[in-house]
Order: C-alpha cells, then structure tokens, then sequence
C-alpha cells in the first residue's frame, strides 16, 4: 500500500478507515477480474498444442492458475489502475467550494 493511502486510513475516524478497506479492496477485485480477462486468453493461446484436445480438467486448473496470477499481481500493484481508483476515490471533494 502506498505511503499516501495508509496515511489517509490512519488520519481519519474508523468509519473513514473501514471506507478507506472496503474501496482499496473493492479496486484490487476489480484489477484482479480485469487482469484476469486479459490473461486468461493469453494463457490458453500459449498452453494449447495443436491438434490436442481440451479436456474440462485440465481447462480448471488452467483458470484456477490464471485467477490466482491475476489475484496477486493486482495485490501488488500490478497495472497500477487499483491504485488510481483508490486515489479518485478517496481523494478530497475539490469541486465543493469551502464553506464560507
């Protein structure tokens, strides 16, 4: 987690740091699905032979495998687009004027 966002979980109320969780969370999952839809047919063109069939069992831990690579690399930053969600995310409103 980058220095930026563990401040902000740490800065605020804990109903701020359970936001904070849910949204970093909810953007590695979805980095994970993204990298996995990428992934996953990329990984299927390169593991086939030609001329031999797919089997259900094999295309199981063919999936299995791809969603935990794609799971881990957006734990660690993989493409970066968890990150800038986070950021969006929890930046500060700047489009709402300061009360006067």
């Amino acid at each position: 987690m980058t220095p930026i966002l563990e401040s902000q979980m740490t800065a605020g109320t804990s109903a701020e740091a359970v936001h904070a969780r849910k949204v970093i969370h909810a953007a590695h999952e979805f980095e994970a699905v993204l990298l996995n839809t990428m992934l996953g047919p990329l990984a299927q063109v390169f593991s086939s032979l030609p001329g031999k069939t797919r089997d259900s069992e094999s295309d199981n831990y063919h999936y299995l495998g791809m969603q935990a690579l794609a799971s881990g690399l957006a734990v660690r930053e993989g493409l970066g687009i968890a990150d800038l969600i986070v950021r969006n995310l929890l930046k500060p409103d700047s489009a709402v004027p300061p009360a006067k």
